[in-house]
Order: structure tokens, then sequence, then C-alpha cells
């Protein structure tokens, strides 16, 4: 498997990767929902982000993950907005593998910060027990003044967790 910037041209296969698994993730907690979990809006508003870079795993051709993060050159305080593993290819080290080759894209990076919603206990893992990250707030809602205001438009259920890894 590689790294690789994500290519304009792939852009509509990672949006629709992005949805499947976030739809997978929420549907699995709350059970099967009309509404789109991540709609369109939440994924072009984060590519066209000032500082964000796109990135996809890819393993035969095929892209088996992805990640949008925002970089910051003045403060080196960056976020990854969305990372996601396809669905049917979790559980094969695909996101640690495209995290920790991010990490290396990047290693001027002071803080990393990032946020996932309360129910989803597979990414609070991830991020706390496999990639190093610290929950730093619980929040309830969705207020206007957090990183997860900017990073969920749709409503992915009420209450979120936000990570930070410092880096050394």
């Amino acid at each position: 498997m590689k790294i690789r910037n994500l290519k304009h041209d792939e852009f509509d296969l990672f949006k629709q990767g992005i949805q499947e698994a976030f739809q997978k993730g929420y549907e699995a907690y709350f059970g099967p929902s009309e509404e789109l979990i991540i709609p369109d809006q939440d994924i072009l508003e984060s590519y066209h982000t000032k500082g964000s870079q796109s990135f996809v795993a890819v393993e035969d051709e095929q892209i088996m993950g992805g990640a949008i993060v925002v970089i910051d050159d003045v403060t080196q305080y960056n976020h990854l907005h969305i990372l996601y593993v396809k669905v049917g290819s979790q559980s094969k080290g695909i996101g640690y593998k495209l995290w920790s080759e991010i990490e290396k894209v990047f290693p001027n990076t002071k803080v990393w910060a990032t946020c996932t919603p309360y129910f989803d206990k597979r990414n609070i893992n991830f991020y706390v027990n496999k990639c190093g990250f610290h929950i730093v707030k619980y929040i309830p809602e969705h207020p206007k003044d957090s990183i997860t205001n900017k990073d969920f438009i749709g409503d992915a259920g009420e209450g979120m967790f936000e990570f930070e890894k410092v880096m050394s």
C-alpha cells in the first residue's frame, strides 16, 4: 500500500468513500438513517479550506482510505479534518499507516487536532490508543466556538470528543 496526494479526478470516489464509511459508523450505532451523515458540503468545505491537503491510501490501484488535513504553516497547529478507511477494509492497519505517513509529511507540526462523535468507540480507540492523541474536551452539543462546528455541518449525533496530539 502506498500513500499519495489525492488526484483531482478521484475526488468523487474519495467523497463517496468518506460518506459510506461515516454512514456505516453512524448506522452501526443508531440504526438505518435516511439522512446523509456527512453531506457533500462538509467534505467540500474541508477540501477547499485554506491550507488543506488531501491524501489517499492506494493498494492495487484501488483507494482504500483517505484523509484531509489543514496545515497552518505559521503556527504549525495542524488539523485532521477527515480520515476514513473504505467500508470492508477496516481493521487491516490502513488508517494507522495513512496517519503515520501524514505525520511524516509534516515533521514541523507542533500539535495535531481532530474530533470524532461521542458514540464512535472505534474512532476514539484509534485516536487515543493507536495514534497517541489525548482527549482534550467533550462537547455535548455543537457550539459555534468549537473545532467540531468547522468539521461537521451536518449532524453526526449530538456530542463530540476533541483530541490533540502534541508532537515532540
